[in-house]
């Protein structure tokens, strides 16, 4: 098949419109609890207790299948689990277990379209022969490695047709304390663990210390309640451990308080109010700790739209993610960019502790950097390597550099960074804008590197020239540069990356400076006529202060520039 003739321009894909994030459903806060060795292990026997019999129900739940709502046997389920534990536990088990079964589905379902998508562009590259291309779709280089591209071909459809049997059936493979965990039993000595270590993580992980909120009981939760007042912890206990009760109705209170010192005033209001507040007790046996958290869903905020933000008039950060930092710019209403360019680093290596709050860190970071600069909203690109980490080597490249550059878009935190910056720049004030990461690189890097280099002493790389693109498209306005602007100052010789949108008139009737007779024109004379030259003569009044550079009005004299 012939290629396609260098002449012909390559038609770029349609870009998404920007919108406007949503912002956050729900809140969630942590507090430790100090408690005594006594306390601990009542807890663990109820967490156990608890447990046992969820992920009964989990089983039982599963085995049922893709059923309607009303198929899922919920009030059956539960009125088992009432008479081992209370109804309240019970609704919670059962809640959770019907949680945690759609989210194993929509995991199958995501997994199955990542492993069809894989299974096409490798039969795609095996339709072409060695070495040669058809259209936009290379072969490839040698028989070996076709030849091992059709073993994986063959393992992928196996994995293929075991998911889609999977969701057939509706019944997904769930592993209660997470597979990865599990998976780190058979390579303790890799993971740094002892066999008791990994035990203590894996019970832990498996307690089932969850009560949902209910609205108008005591302070939003009656299974575990906290005092807003005296910040007193009590639960009820399941029924065959109702003899360990220290206080009245089968109820154990605990010998320490909780404070909720973040976002206290919210879960205040809450709880004062008899609104629902979710409580979950969790145990880290790393750090032998254990913590309450506290968690409710926030009345529903309609953020302002794209256009609606471009009509206040403020300021703008466009913010380029990338694996090691984050490269940002502020504009200003017309899309120009303003100041400095801003680099944040961000380091993601490390345990996964850590990782989260050092990106937690860089984000506070953007965020103060954004108010300082009186800017209304965050611009960022849509991110999603769904795509591309499904497809592999196959679009990402191939040997040392391609197997680099993959590393490095598996570990970029492009979910969590959203999630992390939606809640924190929404209780800060800001909007964030997703915009289509479409070409925001490469015309970053064509269109605003050199010029924003040429105007700061600051070292600009094309991730500070995508941020500006980011930002232009979150605004609405186009991300490159409009042509013919930074050309050099008549006067002061310098360049500028400024005045990109707004439309500046050229002026009509002037010309500067006059041509000559030597003086070339764009058609085909070489000696402008007398005709060619519409310049307005100022009076003798005016001449000192120089040519006219606006249009006369209807009622302007164009030979006299006077009234008339």
């Amino acid at each position: 098949m012939p290629r396609e003739r260098r002449g012909k321009k390559r038609e770029l894909r349609t870009m998404a419109a920007p919108f406007t994030v949503a912002a956050p459903s729900g809140a969630r806060i942590r507090d430790r609890l100090r408690m005594t060795a006594e306390e601990a292990e009542i807890l663990r026997l109820v967490g156990e207790h608890n447990g046992r019999h969820q992920r009964a129900d989990l089983a039982e739940r599963v085995r049922l299948g893709r059923v309607k709502v009303k198929e899922n046997r919920r009030a059956e389920r539960k009125k088992k689990l009432t008479a081992v534990s209370s109804s309240r536990w019970a609704g919670a088990m059962t809640r959770a277990s019907e949680d945690q079964y759609q989210l194993s589905l929509r995991c199958l379902f995501d997994e199955r379209a990542g492993l069809r998508r894989a299974v096409r562009i490798i039969e795609r590259r095996l339709a072409v022969p060695c070495g040669q291309r058809q259209g936009r779709t290379r072969g490839y280089p040698d028989r070996a490695e076709r030849w091992q591209k059709q073993r994986r071909l063959a393992v992928l459809n196996t994995r293929l047709a075991d998911v889609e049997e999977r969701i057939e059936q509706g019944r997904p493979a769930i592993v209660v304390g997470g597979r990865r965990l599990a998976k780190v039993r058979h390579s303790l000595a890799d993971a740094q663990l002892t066999e008791t270590e990994w035990h203590e993580q894996w019970e832990a992980a498996r307690l089932f210390l969850t009560a949902d909120g209910e609205s108008a009981a005591p302070y939003g939760n009656y299974t575990i309640t906290v005092h807003p007042e005296t910040g007193e912890v009590s639960l009820v206990l399941p029924e065959p451990l109702r003899h360990l009760a220290n206080a009245p109705r089968g109820r154990y209170k605990l010998g320490c308080t909780v404070g909720f010192s973040h976002r206290r005033e919210e879960w205040l209001n809450r709880a004062c109010a008899h609104r629902a507040v979710r409580y979950d007790i969790v145990y880290e046996p790393d750090r032998g700790r254990w913590y309450i958290d506290a968690s409710w869903s926030s009345d529903t905020a309609v953020s302002p739209s794209p256009q609606e933000v471009r009509s206040f008039g403020e300021r703008i950060l466009g913010v380029d993610l990338n694996a090691d930092h984050l490269a940002a710019y502020v504009l200003d209403p017309h899309g120009n960019p303003v100041g400095e360019p801003i680099t944040l680093p961000i380091a993601i290596t490390g345990p996964a502790s850590q990782r989260d709050g050092r990106l937690r860190a860089a984000i506070t970071e953007l965020v103060t950097v954004a108010r300082e600069h009186h800017c209304a909203g965050i611009a960022i690109e849509n991110l999603g390597f769904d795509d591309a980490r499904a497809a592999g080597r196959e679009t990402m490249g191939r040997g040392g550099r391609g197997k680099k550059f993959r590393r490095t878009v598996a570990g970029i935190p492009t979910a969590r960074f959203r999630e992390r910056l939606r809640s924190m720049a929404f209780h800060n004030g800001l909007v964030v804008i997703a915009v289509d990461p479409a070409y925001t690189s490469i015309w970053g890097e064509r269109y605003w590197k050199t010029p924003l280099q040429q105007q700061t002493k600051t070292t600009v790389t094309r991730h500070h020239g995508a941020s500006v693109a980011i930002g232009r498209r979150g605004l609405g306005h186009g991300a490159r540069r409009r042509p013919g602007v930074t050309a050099h100052h008549q006067r002061m010789v310098e360049r500028r990356a400024t005045g990109q949108t707004v439309h500046i008139p050229r002026p009509c009737g002037t010309a500067s400076p006059p041509r000559r007779a030597s003086t070339p024109t764009r058609g085909d004379k070489t000696r402008p006529c007398q005709g060619d030259q519409l310049a307005l003569f100022p009076d003798l009044e005016d001449r000192s202060r120089g040519h006219r550079t606006t249009r006369p009005d209807s009622c302007d004299s164009a030979n006299t520039g006077q009234l008339a």
